[in-house]
């Protein structure tokens, strides 16, 4: 997905005619998340013939949940800008939920065909395939909008850096770190997130670190 929207920004922007092309394909996005959501409008934009987002987990409902009472932030179905242009140009959201990617189909050539998918359900934080829910999606172009768990550890660690349970670097209040003179930030801090939270915590760090050089 990075790749794909990375060189579809730059063409815009004046570079090379873009090497991965959604027009007349049919596209496979895997990922429900906000990268997911932005590979959906381009593709859109680039004029694919035919498109489905799979998602791993199950259709939120509708309205706020009982065991998600205000201010708790509630887990509802949500539409965003690529579901929205999505609707309107296939007349139905392109949501398929409690999926599970099992396997690329290719040609042969080197060339994706399809996707394979079976069905999950869902027991707390436990998976489970749903027998029989096996199904098969053609696909020209496929775009992994998903997988992402944390910081590559190597440099943190080599730092002398420390690392949370879910693989992000441990720090301060002031983004400081185990390691000396090492101020994490962005998705390695505080895990994957939002691009402004990425620019908000740049300046924070940075305001971290002229702080410590000033005393």
């Amino acid at each position: 997905a990075l790749d794909y929207l990375t060189q579809s920004t730059r063409e815009s922007l004046g570079a090379a005619p873009r090497a991965i092309d959604a027009a007349g394909k049919a596209v496979v996005v895997i990922g429900g998340g906000d990268t997911g959501t932005d590979c959906i409008a381009t593709a859109l934009r680039q004029g694919c013939r035919r498109l489905v987002n799979l998602e791993l987990l199950p259709e939120p409902p509708r309205d706020r949940p009982a065991d998600a009472p205000w201010p708790l932030w509630p887990r509802v179905l949500r539409s965003d800008y690529g579901h929205e242009e999505a609707a309107s140009v296939f007349g139905r959201d392109p949501r398929a939920y409690a999926l599970r990617t099992t396997r690329l189909v290719g040609d042969g050539a080197g060339h994706v065909v399809a996707v394979e998918t079976v069905g999950v359900a869902w027991h707390g934080g436990r998976i489970e395939d749903v027998a029989g829910s096996e199904r098969r999606w053609d696909a020209d172009l496929v775009l992994v909008a998903a997988g992402y768990l944390g910081p590559e550890t190597a440099l943190p660690l080599a730092l002398g850096a420390a690392l949370g349970p879910r693989g992000a670097v441990e720090t301060a209040a002031d983004h400081a770190s185990a390691a000396d003179a090492v101020y994490p930030a962005g998705d390695c801090r505080r895990g994957p997130s939002l691009v402004v939270w990425a620019i908000r915590e740049g300046r924070d760090a940075a305001a971290a670190i002229h702080a410590a050089l000033a005393a």
